[in-house]
């Protein structure tokens, strides 16, 4: 897989962020020492690499299903084959000490969300919605709303110099359904998408930026957010659509806090202090970080080393 090279989302010499996505801005939301560990410090938990590896197989191959069936207008059944074939060829692992090998299936070390998993999802997922109402809007250029990166400058920067901030990010698919348009959102989840779970999704940081994105960037007037949530099991994977929406007032509101956030980002680097927001380590099944929070400062690198890898997360990479 070739390497994406992007610049650094902070400016030159500091810890001051610039570009921002959902994923960096919900951190510093959350706790300003959890962004500090994940953001800054570039510290993700050993072993979790699996949810991202899944997710990035499962949303290539939809990906490339939605292009066949509307840039080069292929039959269901033929998108369908040649993705899951696709599919098949990543998640085969070739051994990088001898290339000459065989190799060998993708082993996750995962009991739901594995490679036999995976396929499976893809396959019932395509053919579940195989009759959509909700169709892929298609670009002015002719092209296929799939997969679209994004970097939308903000009409507003730091203190420091001339650079505004700059929101990016990908969506999955733009579409039409019942006469509005609305970007789409493919989510693997290890829960079950019962209407508590789309509740979540209202206020939602992503969700807030996708349609704000795809309204400005796009110029696509779309009235929020399908959620085509897929529960991976491991004797099974079950399917739920939901929907969130945002009023022009909500994405100002939303752009106003942003502002506020991102002067407070630049307070703490100023400081060179990240405080923690103890009353947030229990929320979400408890924080990655929180066994090493709850160590003395003056061992709790040790422990972070034991268990962490250093992995940075740069919203400027494209897909």
């Amino acid at each position: 897989m070739k390497a994406n090279i992007a610049p650094s989302p902070f400016l030159p010499g500091t810890k001051i962020q610039y570009a921002w996505d959902s994923t960096s801005l919900g951190w510093l939301k959350q706790c300003p020492r959890l962004y500090e560990y994940s953001m800054i410090e570039g510290w993700r938990a050993k072993g979790t690499g699996v949810h991202l590896k899944f997710g990035q197989h499962y949303h290539a191959a939809l990906e490339l299903y939605d292009k066949l069936r509307v840039q080069e207008n292929w039959d269901h059944d033929a998108a369908l084959r040649e993705s899951i074939k696709v599919a098949l060829i990543e998640t085969w692992e070739i051994f990088d000490n001898d290339p000459g090998l065989p190799g060998r299936p993708w082993d996750s070390e995962h009991s739901s969300k594995n490679r036999e998993t995976l396929i499976r999802s893809i396959i019932w997922y395509l053919d579940t919605f195989k009759d959509d109402p909700a169709t892929t809007l298609v670009l002015a250029n002719g092209k296929p709303a799939v997969e679209l990166s994004f970097r939308m400058e903000l009409d507003f920067g730091g203190q420091y110099g001339e650079q505004p901030y700059i929101l990016c990010g990908h969506l999955d698919r733009v579409v039409e359904f019942g006469g509005q348009k609305y970007v789409m959102d493919r989510k693997t989840t290890g829960s079950s998408p019962t209407p508590h779970y789309f509740d979540g999704f209202a206020p939602d940081n992503q969700m807030s930026i996708y349609t704000l994105a795809a309204r400005v960037q796009f110029s696509t007037p779309v009235a929020g957010v399908i959620i085509d949530a897929a529960q991976i099991a491991v004797g099974f994977t079950r399917f739920q659509r939901g929907f969130t929406y945002r009023t022009e007032a909500q994405l100002n509101e939303w752009l106003a806090d942003a502002k506020v956030w991102f002067a407070q980002a630049e307070a703490f680097a100023e400081a060179g202090h990240w405080p923690m927001n103890d009353k947030a380590c229990g929320l979400f099944g408890g924080c990655v970080f929180r066994k090493v929070w709850s160590k003395s400062p003056d061992v709790r690198q040790t422990f972070l080393e034991s268990d962490f890898e250093r992995k940075p997360w740069n919203p400027l990479v494209p897909r």
